[in-house]
């Protein structure tokens, strides 16, 4: 017992690893493509495209207005912009959503309210139903909790310079940053995935992937790429690795940003990871064959299933959080396998390699990036404290659960006065996963006891990274369940 024991702990810090390294293999494009440097200046619009602008929605009562006029002010030709407001709501949303269509309509807009009641498909549903009807040769997406800049088009346009680039994407800002520690941890996460990883696999010749909002595609890539499916929760992956499977060329823009709330609550954020790991694994199962059966060359190939693999590495958490406190017992009660401790030490790099690629990616972007770089210990923990959530996201998409799409609630958080906890949206139903995240805290304080008592002072440190972050997601998902 004993042996396998060991041996399924060493195959699953070996599957952390190899992903945890892989942030060092973008530090290295990083240096060979020099993403540190300023891209040539874009040429001004010569002229202007129709756009649509499509705005899904779903029950956002609070932050509907805020899209709305962001996108009407954004500086373009009224007669060279359509915007669609596709509102799937239920709620008194749909009521608010028409009187600001009729409003803009008014002041000369072209701009139209599409409400569904069967939100089939969900948000690729109402995509793909109002692409039918779009105007425009380029069509933007922005979703409830962004303020598109004004700029935004005449920013993203230039850039379908060549005839074979199908879609453009802008790297997200956030509103509300400093509003928690929980925001703040989210920013440093996000910050990592668009300057790092989306600007360098663009620079590099890899597949990136729209993230779903404030980008814009080329109509006729949609349409010749499949067109929105429906059957992930992660259509803007799907469609991204479809176009480029077909050919078309994506351009990421690290210096033109999109500002977006994040969620102030953990609950909410919950929704959103769950979303995001689910679809990206359920992607990964429909496309990998087609991207190995493919002539890309090996290293894209192995590029893209990095890309859409790395949620697997959730179960692998769970897996070392479980056995960690037997095999401290382990490690002092017998010498036999001393050999295999020493050797698992080599394994701490993989966290050097995390924080590496988190210290480039907030040194490229922010000047006080030493102070935010201070939050790294709550981001890790942070993530470890997900692992209940994300590990079901995972195990349900690969056995083929179907799960409807949970939009992320947004309540309009922006300011540090403002609150979230009595409006509208707020999930106060108890998951059973919040059951085992205090569980597991609960288990790592008895284990921290114990290497303790062993003196197993090396193993310490990684406790209480686990204590914390199940801890603190276990009691924040309780507490803000209860609008506390």
């Amino acid at each position: 017992m004993e042996a396998f024991l060991l041996l399924t702990y060493f195959i699953a810090l070996c599957v952390l690893f190899a992903y945890g390294l892989h942030g060092l293999v973008m530090i290295y494009y990083y240096h060979k493509v020099e993403a540190n440097k300023k891209s040539a200046p874009t040429p001004p619009l010569t002229s202007f495209p129709m756009v649509t602008i499509q705005l899904p929605v779903f029950n956002e009562m609070y932050v509907v207005d805020r899209l709305v006029k962001a996108v009407c002010d954004i500086d373009y030709p009224k007669e060279r912009m359509e915007i669609q407001l596709l509102d799937d709501s239920t709620d008194e949303t749909v009521d608010v959503s028409r009187k600001l269509v009729e409003q803009y309509a008014a002041q000369g807009f072209d701009i139209k309210h599409i409400h569904r009641t069967n939100r089939q498909g969900y948000k690729a549903g109402a995509l793909k139903e109002a692409l039918e009807v779009a105007k425009g040769e380029f069509v933007a997406i922005f979703d409830a909790d962004f303020v598109p800049k004004t700029d935004f088009l005449k920013s993203t346009l230039p850039h379908f310079s060549h005839d074979r680039i199908g879609m453009v994407q802008t790297r997200w800002e956030h509103l509300n940053e400093e509003y928690s520690f929980l925001t703040r941890a989210q920013a440093l996460a996000l910050d990592g995935h668009f300057v790092i990883e989306q600007q360098i696999r663009n620079k590099a010749g890899f597949f990136i992937n729209f993230n779903g909002t404030a980008g814009v595609w080329r109509k006729r890539t949609i349409l010749d790429a499949g067109n929105w499916h429906s059957d992930t929760l992660a259509e803007d992956l799907d469609l991204s690795y479809r176009a480029q499977l077909r050919g078309w060329k994506f351009v990421f823009l690290n210096d033109v940003t999109s500002p977006a709330e994040l969620p102030a609550d953990i609950n909410s954020l919950k929704t959103q990871q769950f979303r995001w790991t689910k679809g990206a694994v359920e992607t990964a199962k429909k496309l990998l064959p087609t991207v190995w059966g493919s002539a890309l060359p090996l290293k894209v190939k192995l590029e893209c299933t990095i890309h859409l693999t790395s949620n697997l590495v959730f179960p692998f958490i769970m897996m070392v959080a479980f056995l960690n406190v037997p095999l401290v017992v382990v490690k002092n009660t017998t010498t036999v396998y001393n050999p295999v401790f020493a050797l698992m030490s080599i394994f701490v790099l993989a966290s050097i390699s995390t924080f590496m690629f988190y210290l480039y990616a907030q040194r490229a972007i922010h000047a006080d990036w030493r102070r935010r770089l201070l939050l790294f210990p709550v981001f890790m923990a942070g993530s470890m404290g997900l692992a209940v959530n994300n590990t079901r996201a995972v195990l349900e998409a690969l056995v083929g659960k179907k799960t409807e799409f949970k939009r992320t609630p947004k309540y309009r958080i922006v300011e540090s006065n403002d609150d979230w906890r009595k409006k509208r949206y707020v999930q106060k139903k108890i998951h059973w996963a919040v059951i085992v995240e205090l569980a597991l805290a609960t288990y790592f304080v008895l284990g921290i006891a114990m290497s303790v008592s062993y003196l197993e002072i090396a193993a310490i440190p990684f406790q209480v990274m686990f204590l914390t972050g199940f801890g603190t997601v276990g009691m924040l998902s309780l507490r803000h369940a209860m609008g506390r």
